[in-house]
């Protein structure tokens, strides 16, 4: 089933088909989320291979999505671009190690689309991603609401399925929260975390089995996932390339969902000139607007200084922005 907004076909440009950008490309393609996909590598033949690929399971699909490779040239009448190139993360180094070389990457990648005269919503995946989300909007020249970060939408799945597993409550039923920098500063918000409609604090206080010490364990583990799964298999592909489809049918159908992307904070928290995993209602226009949390003292402390260490990243290479 074609899915359409009125009368406008969905096309998305795709820009590197890696780990990331060709699981997302299959998530797509097996969800049925947009009409037309175009796929664009340096690497040329390594997108026509991908593209092949994905066609040959186009009778498995139920799913008549037009893919092909192409070129910047292309992302004139695409709705959306999303970018997952860009150099990877290796063991043993963070996400913020990479900003040097994929700033220049990303110069590079935007002044192309913009130049193809593209005039939709960029959506970024790329590592790290709070200060490549800033640096597109930066050289795009595109509104804050039409740039948007994959931010700790990924953060929250892993947080929710651990929750989830800990109080044996399937995932989608607990409300909870990553927020701040996709990366080793974010945080969890307790203070705002539900298991249906009750706060799992209450949730707790009637069963004694429940510890503190337990959530501390398991935020742990969702801030040290990508390093485990790197180690182990040298990247991290599949969920994110989900949580980038959730964001990508979320645009599409008009959804009006809330989801943590990286976005540009106005004074929201607090901060700005910063863009920075929250809470965001997502619909066809980009981010409609942040959703501010009421976080406690604790944390609104933490991410003051998450905000605080994206901007000392983003400081050498943006005059407008100061750290606090």
């Amino acid at each position: 089933m074609n899915m359409k907004i009125g009368d406008r076909v969905s096309r998305v440009a795709l820009i590197g088909t890696g780990f990331v950008g060709s699981s997302y490309a299959f998530a797509l393609m097996n969800q049925g989320i947009v009409n037309e996909l175009i796929m664009i590598d340096v690497n040329e033949e390594k997108a026509k291979g991908d593209v092949l690929d994905l066609n040959h399971g186009k009778a498995f699909t139920g799913n008549p999505t037009l893919i092909k490779s192409g070129n910047y040239d292309d992302c004139k009448n695409v709705d959306l671009v999303v970018i997952c190139a860009g150099a990877n993360q290796k063991p043993g180094e963070t996400r913020l190690d990479l900003v040097e070389k994929n700033l220049k990457i990303f110069k590079e990648i935007v002044d192309k689309v913009m130049a193809s005269g593209f005039d939709g919503i960029f959506l970024v995946a790329t590592n790290p991603v709070d200060i490549l989300t800033y640096a597109t909007w930066k050289y795009s020249g595109l509104p804050k609401e039409r740039v948007i970060g994959s931010g700790t939408i990924l953060d929250t799945a892993r947080f929710r399925f651990l929750l989830g597993e800990y109080f044996n409550v399937a995932p989608k039923n607990i409300h909870a929260y990553i927020i701040g920098e996709h990366g080793d500063s974010e945080l969890p918000v307790y203070s705002s975390a539900y298991i249906g409609a009750l706060p799992i604090k209450k949730y707790m206080e009637r069963n004694e089995k429940y510890k503190k010490a337990d959530l501390d364990e398991i935020f742990i583990r969702v801030r040290d996932a990508a390093y485990e799964i790197i180690k182990s298999k040298g990247a991290t592909y599949y969920g994110i390339a989900m949580g980038l489809a959730r964001i990508t049918k979320a645009i599409f159908s008009n959804e009006n969902a809330v989801l943590t992307v990286s976005a540009h904070m106005d004074g929201q928290y607090g901060q700005e000139n910063v863009y920075i995993g929250v809470p965001c209602v997502i619909n066809r226009n980009g981010i409609r607007e942040i959703m501010e949390l009421e976080l406690n003292e604790e944390e609104q402390q933490k991410f003051e200084n998450s905000a605080n260490v994206l901007k000392n990243i983003l400081a050498p290479y943006f005059d407008e922005v100061k750290p606090s």
